[in-house]
């Protein structure tokens, strides 16, 4: 099979296993989110407080897995890291507090829509000028530097820290009072497939996404700087298989109104998704495509996705995070933030 086919193969069996992960308990509307996901796990292990998002997804520690397996597997496990950490920390929390106002990542903004949830498209169509904000300062020479090579033990450390996550909510395992994992008893945390039908999925997808380099950030990037539409050809792939998946379970609900996960804010969901997807354009790829690199050993993708738990435990702490019903108070000027800390960095950091 030709390289260019794996996207596409990717991009079906996410369409295709989200629904089914939906179907078999994932919340409605939400069957894999890497932002969400990683918001409920940073719930559950205490980072906030919101008692009816705590749960440690699966999902995500086999989409690392299956990563490293497919990384491993064609000796591409290469431990590296160190480039411009703590911008990437800081972009990886802003990109949270965008996801969280559209309610959802790049992937579940197109895993919305191939349920026929409508209000995905203000998300998908700010996600597209995010990518053309990272473009407009890669051309004036916007660069974080380039990832160094590290002792090979310190790839790892992303892989064993899922591996300790993974016996947490197999068992449920708490450290004893005042400092224990948080499971839901109410609301979305409660709403899961059984934990190694979740886990089974995720490491299809990792080994599919770290295979074909899937990423619906570089899907828009790629077709604009150079026609390539290999991966966005993926994208097209997930949209259609998730309806055809979601049609046949009975979950295709067409239409604007009443989507669950969703609000109806429409230049809240465009500018939530615009400051998301220039963040992750400018960290270098969409959340799953970071939690891949987790499973190749790439420790700049760490700090990144450390800044998403960041950013999910400061979008519940402060009220940020958005509703069925709409943004928090202090959206707006958590988002102006983001975009001033973007076009800060984005017309200061250089290449060298």
């Amino acid at each position: 099979m030709k390289g260019s086919k794996w996207p596409v193969v990717a991009g079906a069996a996410l369409g295709i296993i989200a629904p089914l992960l939906t179907y078999s308990g994932n919340p409605s509307n939400m069957g894999f989110c890497a932002a969400c996901f990683l918001r409920d796990t940073a719930g559950s292990i205490g980072l906030h407080q919101a008692a009816p998002l705590q749960y440690i997804r699966p999902e995500l520690i086999g989409l690392i897995f299956g990563a490293l397996v497919s990384a491993l597997f064609a000796k591409e496990f290469r431990a590296r890291g160190g480039s411009s950490p703590f911008i990437r920390l800081i972009l990886g929390a802003f990109a949270m507090i965008g996801a969280l106002t559209f309610l959802g990542c790049p992937w579940r903004a197109y895993l919305r829509l191939g349920g026929g949830d409508l209000s995905a498209i203000a998300g998908i169509v700010g996600l597209f000028v995010g990518v053309l904000g990272e473009i407009f300062f890669s051309n004036r020479g916007f660069s974080l530097g380039k990832a160094k090579e590290q002792a090979p033990v310190t790839g790892w450390i992303s892989v064993i820290i899922a591996g300790l996550l993974l016996i947490g909510v197999i068992t449920q395992f708490s450290f004893g009072e005042g400092l224990p994992l948080y499971f839901s008893q109410k609301g979305p945390g409660t709403q899961h497939a059984f934990w190694a039908l979740s886990l089974a999925g995720g490491l299809i997808i990792g080994v599919l996404m770290q295979k074909s380099r899937f990423c619906s950030i570089g899907a828009f990037r790629n077709f604009i700087l150079f026609r390539d539409s290999s991966l966005l050809n993926g994208i097209i792939a997930l949209v259609v298989f998730a309806a055809i998946t979601n049609a046949l379970l009975g979950q295709f609900h067409l239409g604007f109104e009443q989507q669950p996960g969703a609000h109806n804010q429409y230049l809240w969901n465009f500018l939530g998704m615009a400051l998301c997807g220039l963040c992750f354009a400018l960290g270098g790829g969409c959340p799953g495509k970071h939690l891949v690199h987790l499973g190749e050993g790439d420790n700049d993708s760490a700090i990144f996705v450390l800044g998403m738990l960041l950013g999910a435990a400061a979008a519940h702490r402060l009220s940020l995070a958005a509703s069925g019903s709409g943004i928090g108070e202090f959206t707006p000027y958590a988002l102006v933030l983001g975009f001033i800390f973007c076009a800060y960095i984005g017309f200061t950091k250089k290449s060298a």
